[in-house]
């Protein structure tokens, strides 16, 4: 599953306030409410089709995803600014950058390479014209912020055939754009990777680096239980859950993805637990499945045992959790 940093959408947010469009429609299309989204929580990257088409119809505006994305606040504050910052060069922060880019977004493939005086940042593509375009702006904006303004971008190269015209690109990109190109990349002057950054600081640069590097592990940590978790709810209603078998769907051997769970510092017992607690409090405050059918949703084989397990997990009954909980909503 793609998915991206909280970060972007808490900007989206803002941008659309900025540029004055209907953002409780857009982001209802998301199942979202009308409010700062929360800049922590990760992002399925899967959304951005349905978000931005929500979008482009609500604005009536083709070119919705460049003209939010002119109106982006500053990305500040996060660990690959601090990474950039206190490397010795423009060059080094971009290299680490890359590596833990994952923590912004990893919907985008992002590498570099160097050809003569020209550096290209290629993997600029996304089946999402808009989510691009508003992804370039930040990128943009931001390095021109952690070089003093000395970023200046010579050509962007986009794979989509149609676009904004020329002249608004030129505008809120500050360069040509070139559509229906084989690759997306970004293209600037290789000379600026050796500009030194006035705020290198190695011990600094050590601590940002272990910093990423923790956050990195917690992510890939959260994609693994996501990726069991998408398994386990079929399992669940066949009352078919085990290791051999969820391992077997995600194409792992057991003994491998036990050794995984262990070094992130979980079980598989644990996963289904956490999964099964979640999925009961979910059904019994959000629907009406009578308490037989979320017995067995949740894989249990028998309402006894459901309760016993429910009343450890939140120190009430199923019936008065849920006479609480819908009570409480109406």
């Amino acid at each position: 599953m793609k998915s991206d940093s909280g970060i972007f959408l808490w900007m989206t947010w803002q941008a659309m306030q900025r540029a004055g469009l209907d953002s409780a429609a857009i982001f209802a299309s998301v199942n979202l409410p009308d409010a700062p989204p929360d800049p922590q929580a990760r992002r399925d990257n899967a959304t951005q089709k349905r978000f931005w088409d929500a979008a482009e119809r609500i604005s009536g505006n083709a070119d919705v995803g460049l003209h939010v994305g002119a109106h982006m606040p500053p990305f500040r504050g996060q660990v690959m600014e601090y990474l950039f910052l206190s490397s010795p060069t423009f060059g080094e922060g971009l290299t680490r950058a890359l590596r833990y880019h994952r923590l912004l977004t990893d919907a985008l493939p992002l590498n570099l390479r160097v050809e003569g005086e020209t550096a290209i940042l290629h993997g600029l593509e996304h089946p999402v014209r808009h989510y691009l375009e508003v992804a370039l702006c930040v990128f943009l904006q931001f390095w021109r912020h952690v070089t003093d303004g000395e970023f200046r971008p010579r050509e962007i190269r986009l794979t989509y055939t149609a676009g904004a015209t020329p002249a608004d690109y030129e505008r809120i990109y500050g360069c040509p754009v070139r559509l229906g190109m084989p690759e997306g990349a970004l293209c600037f002057d290789a000379t600026l990777l050796a500009r030194p950054s006035p705020a290198a600081e190695p011990q600094l640069l050590a601590m940002h680096e272990a910093l990423a590097e923790q956050r990195l592990a917690e992510l890939e940590r959260r994609d693994l239980i996501t990726r069991i978790e998408r398994e386990l709810g079929g399992l669940l209603e066949a009352g078919d859950v085990s290791l051999e078998r969820v391992a077997a769907r995600l194409q792992r051997n057991p003994h491998t993805l036990r050794r995984e769970l262990a070094a992130i510092g979980t079980t598989f017992n644990d996963v289904v637990a956490r999964y099964r607690e979640r999925l009961a409090r979910r059904l019994l405050a959000r629907t009406s499945e009578s308490i037989d059918q979320i017995v067995y949703l949740t894989g249990f084989s028998e309402h006894s045992a459901f309760t016993r397990a429910f009343k450890r997990w939140t120190g009430e009954t199923p019936t008065d959790y849920r006479r609480r909980k819908q009570s409480g909503a109406a």
